[in-house]
């Protein structure tokens, strides 16, 4: 089987609770402002949407969709399905990874959680957690010398070790608020 080509698109969807962070992460992705994004208890993303940028330390194109709060109770199922089968729709390529963004600032409480992931695995089949990654926002709330793992060791709710075990246990912290490169 030959290589991958370099200007195949690698699709990335990011899922979570509303104002956990996820279009300022896709931002923090895309290497620019694409998505609206600002602190709300609201809903902001109120529809699926997608960006694309050329990484430029690989010329590896990169595609992000941006979800509404999926995981939210208040959800309606229909509109659910609707926004699930227009990303599937706008990743013309795959998905090759869907980020599960959650804020060390909130907690998610086990029905959203297991909600949200058999929601996922409903649409997408069992192996999606096989693409799962777990993105925590909020590092700048951590302590100077704390690390992720520290903080998850600490404070870490069982449901939570269960969906970072499910999805080998492959977590990111992020802080979207830094200007580094």
């Amino acid at each position: 089987m030959a290589p991958p080509s370099l200007s195949e698109v690698k699709t990335i969807v990011l899922v979570g609770r509303t104002g956990n962070g996820k279009s300022a992460t896709e931002n923090s992705l895309l290497g620019r402002k694409a998505f609206k994004s600002m602190s709300s208890s609201t809903r902001i993303t109120s529809t699926c949407e997608m960006h694309t940028t050329t990484l430029l330390e690989n010329g590896q194109n990169l595609a992000v969709i941006d979800t509404p709060g999926l995981f939210d109770c208040s959800a309606e199922p229909q509109f659910i399905r609707k926004e699930i089968a227009k990303c599937i729709n706008m990743a013309k390529g795959g998905i090759h990874a869907i980020l599960l963004v959650a804020s060390i600032r909130t907690r998610i409480s086990r029905e959203e959680e297991e909600a949200g992931v058999s929601m996922l695995q409903a649409f997408f089949g069992p192996k999606i957690i096989d693409y799962m990654i777990v993105v925590f926002t909020g590092g700048d709330d951590l302590e100077d010398d704390e690390t992720l793992d520290d903080y998850l060791g600490r404070n870490c709710d069982q449901h939570y070790k269960e969906t970072l075990r499910m999805c080998g246990n492959r977590h990111v912290l992020f802080n979207n608020k830094t200007k580094d490169e």
